[in-house]
């Protein structure tokens, strides 16, 4: 059986909250950054993908990171 602390999922959830919050900047520097090295014809689907790719993996990261501190911290 698997042991979730009930912190950890706390922490998890915080750290989703502040995936959201830092989404917005990185992925407009992000954006910057891609419009100053490419053409603006190149910009279709594949920033879509970008940026479901980028949320994604702030999600992860940044849940996964809250789990853990939440589980250190509240045992």
């Amino acid at each position: 059986m698997i042991d979730i602390s009930l912190a950890g999922l706390i922490g998890a959830f915080l750290g989703i909250v502040m995936a959201a919050a830092v989404y917005g900047t990185v992925i407009d520097a992000i954006e910057r950054w891609l419009a100053a090295h490419r053409a603006p014809q190149q910009h279709g689907e594949e920033l879509a993908l970008l940026r479901r790719g980028v949320l994604a993996f702030d999600m992860l990261v940044f849940a996964g990171l809250g789990y853990w501190i939440g589980s250190e911290i509240g045992g």
